[in-house]
């Protein structure tokens, strides 16, 4: 008889969970999206200072402009509780336009 020596080939146990991270678009307008741009980085240092204030286990990872708007993408699933701190944070800033800041939403 003839043996082989051939390895077992490795094997991937390959799990997913939910989803891990969430976008949250918060539709508003072109000049709007120019000036959130220039300061994301503030923005974001921000929204994750009040998200961690009030006891949240998500945070913001970074901004990034979208066609509806700019997009938020956050650690993980974010909740309507999450989206009121962020719509909140946006509609405060002295330099945008409010009007144009319509409610944030999922995606």
């Amino acid at each position: 008889m003839n043996k082989s020596n051939q390895k077992d080939k490795p094997r991937l146990n390959i799990t997913t969970k939910d989803l891990s991270r969430k976008q949250i678009i918060i539709p508003i307008g072109t000049s709007n999206v120019e000036r959130v741009m220039t300061q994301s980085n503030v923005y974001i240092t921000n929204i994750n200072r009040l998200l961690k204030g009030i006891k949240l286990e998500i945070s913001a990872d970074f901004i990034h402009p979208d066609n509806k708007g700019i997009v938020v993408t956050t650690n993980k699933v974010a909740v309507p509780s999450d989206l009121n701190v962020v719509e909140k944070y946006m509609k405060e800033l002295n330099n945008l336009d409010s009007s144009n800041i319509i409610s944030p939403k999922l995606s």
